[in-house]
């Protein structure tokens, strides 16, 4: 895979210690479609695109602040595999180096450590059992070198709440973030014969869980994202062609959660209120 951006694409900004997620990116065959069907599901006002960015889309929020950005899948990029759906960027001090230990490590490199104008420098990996993910190094914006991202929290509309990581090996997979970026918790929930729910945690913060892949369904990261009421984004994700997977469901926090995938294919995913 290519990526043809030239200017700044995202503000995933943050001086925070490394391991975080500090961007969320859809790569979609339809930022327009996109645009409606989240804006109207999510809440989300994105973007027009940014002509010297290749198309590329921010995602607001109706804070003022950003969830993230689209990235309209070029021609090269689909010739090169690229397929609608949701990437996460994690915060690393030093792209070239989290790529080599990555690699080291039995993981892949998609794209290769690339700069962007303004935004910093960016590499998208996967990890040993071929889920992609990106790694940055963010610029921080002139005039606030404290800045933070702030588009994951727990608790928050409109952000990511929680990072879910499918695999076919949950021990590799769990030591593989645990060696790269921190991320440990020997907390884990029974789920029959799906096994068991390992979480993760970051400087504190349960921050998301792995679990094993099941129905052939190969390795991914799934991002949730919080809306007021399950309910109500289940009906109009389905109004706006969106399909439903799994749930509404409960889960042990009180919260409800859907799996869907959205008109032009994403998998998508949501935690909210009934």
């Amino acid at each position: 895979m290519t990526d043809t951006r030239e200017a700044p694409a995202t503000d995933a900004r943050s001086n925070r210690s490394t391991g975080g997620y500090i961007w969320y990116e859809l790569m979609t065959s339809d930022a327009e479609g996109a645009k409606a069907f989240y804006e109207a599901v999510v809440g989300w006002s994105i973007g027009e695109p940014i002509p010297e960015a290749s198309g590329y889309r921010m995602i607001g929020r109706s804070d003022g602040g950003f969830a993230g950005g689209v990235l309209p899948i070029s021609d090269d990029m689909r010739e090169h595999g690229s397929r609608p759906g949701w990437l996460g960027y994690v915060h690393v001090a030093d792209v070239d180096r989290a790529v080599r230990e990555i690699e080291q490590a039995g993981g892949r490199t998609w794209m290769p450590p690339t700069d962007i104008a303004m935004a910093g420098r960016i590499a998208l990996v996967t990890d040993p059992q071929a889920a992609p993910f990106y790694v940055m190094t963010p610029t921080p914006p002139e005039g606030n070198p404290d800045a933070q991202s702030d588009v994951f929290a727990t608790d928050a509309v409109q952000r990511c709440g929680w990072n879910e990581l499918q695999t076919s090996d949950v021990d590799a997979a769990r030591r593989f973030y645990q060696e790269q970026f921190g991320w440990g918790s020997d907390e884990f929930m029974d789920m029959g014969e799906m096994g068991q729910y390992r979480f993760f945690d970051h400087e504190g913060t349960r921050i998301g869980a792995l679990f094993n892949a099941s129905n052939g369904q190969m390795p991914h990261w799934r991002y949730y994202f919080r809306v007021p009421s399950i309910a109500a984004a289940k009906r109009t994700a389905e109004e706006k062609g969106g399909t439903i997977h799994m749930g509404p469901h409960q889960v042990p926090t009180g919260d409800w959660v859907i799996i869907g995938s959205d008109p032009q294919g994403a998998e998508f995913a949501l935690v909210g209120g009934e």
